[in-house]
């Protein structure tokens, strides 16, 4: 009967992106906002636009690796109605949710040995994550089969390029990616940290810029440099509850690069979290991660 792709909640994407492709499971996951349990997802109780509200308002907000029985939950109804799995799983250099499924992933394999599981880690996170996840369900509809596609997103995914700002560094602050002395200073100096996500999937700060224009003339730059539109011409620009911002930087890049196909995503909370409001992404195919 074919197989199906899952990813998790971390895979920032729009409805439009995956619009016409083969469907997509995607798990929720669990985000503790001022100390109470919330999910965020499909059948989740938190949206986008009311967690960043929150954050704004003082919110403190953390995040938890997938459980095991919600990967029991999600794959074994897929597996007894015959169908084979591809889990495109957020970055096991962020978090262990990719150790966990393959745990999950063995166990399943013993009560249904006549099908196929195969977790992939994506080494990409955020708008990232759900980049990948969306060109891997282009290629489902060009016909890959589930072994052809496993290996196609293995050797493509470190050309996802992910080149993103913060407005604040309080988030980072709190995360422990910056000390509290850098984040008083650079706050003081209107510095704007441009992160990306590296070969091992590790959030990395590469360049610190002062204020916002320069920070979006930094992104443009990196992808001028590396931009790799024979793999794919799809860009994702994604924010953080930021819509007239990513719609400028938007513009930039359509007059940057005419043949693109710019997609716009929420940054949802899992990552929203750890960057805050006001976070801002540039996505593409690339040569320099």
């Amino acid at each position: 009967m074919g197989y199906r792709i899952f990813t998790d909640a971390t895979a920032d994407h729009s409805p439009e992106m995956l619009a016409g492709f083969p469907e997509v499971t995607v798990l929720p996951m669990e985000v503790i906002l001022n100390g109470k349990s919330r999910i965020y997802g499909p059948g989740g109780d938190m949206d986008v636009a009311e967690f960043y509200e929150a954050l704004r308002g003082g919110a403190t907000a953390s995040t938890t690796q997938i459980r095991p029985d919600v990967y029991f939950k999600h794959f074994s109804p897929c597996l007894e109605a015959g169908e084979d799995i591809l889990y495109l799983c957020f970055t096991s250099g962020m978090s262990g949710t990719y150790q966990t499924a393959q745990m999950c992933a063995q166990e399943l394999r013993e009560s249904f040995p006549e099908r196929t599981i195969r977790c992939v880690d994506t080494l990409c996170a955020s708008a990232g994550e759900g980049f990948l996840v969306r060109e891997a369900a282009r290629k489902k509809a060009e016909g890959m089969d589930l072994d052809a596609l496993g290996d196609w997103v293995e050797a493509n995914r470190l050309s996802v390029c992910h080149w993103f700002t913060v407005d604040t560094l309080e988030f980072l602050r709190r995360g422990g990616r910056i000390s509290t002395a850098a984040a008083v200073v650079g706050t003081a100096l209107q510095i704007k940290p441009m992160l990306h996500v590296s070969e091992e999937g590790k959030l990395e700060v590469a360049e610190k810029l002062r204020g916002g224009r320069r920070a979006m003339s930094a992104q443009l730059a990196r992808m001028k440099k590396g931009w790799e539109p024979s793999i794919g011409k799809l860009v994702v620009i994604g924010h953080g509850d930021s819509p007239e911002k990513a719609e400028e930087l938007k513009t930039l890049v359509h007059e940057a690069f005419p043949d693109s196909e710019i997609q716009t995503a929420p940054i949802g909370p899992v990552i929203g979290t750890h960057t805050g409001p006001g976070m801002l992404a540039i996505i593409f195919w690339g040569s320099e991660r």
